[in-house]
């Protein structure tokens, strides 16, 4: 792909490169990755008010990407019962296209600390009112 085309966006609201990156650092199968990406994300479509009555957020692109402590992740990998690699590797995709919306939203000058991790979730229309 060359930097002049937009990268494609999965289903989960995280880009594919963020995706494939993933599986190589932690070894984990792309496609094992997605599946889970989205198994999350209908429950994470649901968490729009918890998350945003208790961490910092930015709206990027039909995308809300929120700053939380990893403990979040502890709890969403119990929850559904993750293996630890794909806990890891789905937590890593999520903070990293996290960081990538607040280093794009305008007028945000608010970055990731090395301990803080994310959470992305598309909104739809009614979301946004």
């Amino acid at each position: 792909m060359t930097d002049d085309q937009p990268a494609e966006v999965s289903e989960a609201h995280i880009d594919d490169a963020v995706i494939d990156r993933t599986a190589d650092r932690f070894d984990v199968d792309a496609a094992e990755i997605r599946n889970v990406l989205v198994v999350l994300y209908g429950d994470l479509l649901g968490r729009h008010s918890e998350y945003e009555a208790d961490h910092d957020y930015v709206t990027v692109d039909e995308t809300r990407a929120y700053r939380v402590p990893s403990s979040v992740w502890d709890e969403l990998a119990e929850e559904f019962d993750l293996d630890d690699d794909v806990a890891d590797a789905v937590e890593h995709a999520h903070t990293e296209q996290a960081r990538l919306a607040f280093e794009d939203a305008v007028g945000v000058d608010e970055r990731f600390a090395d301990d803080d991790s994310g959470i992305v979730v598309g909104i739809d229309t009614a979301e946004e009112f």
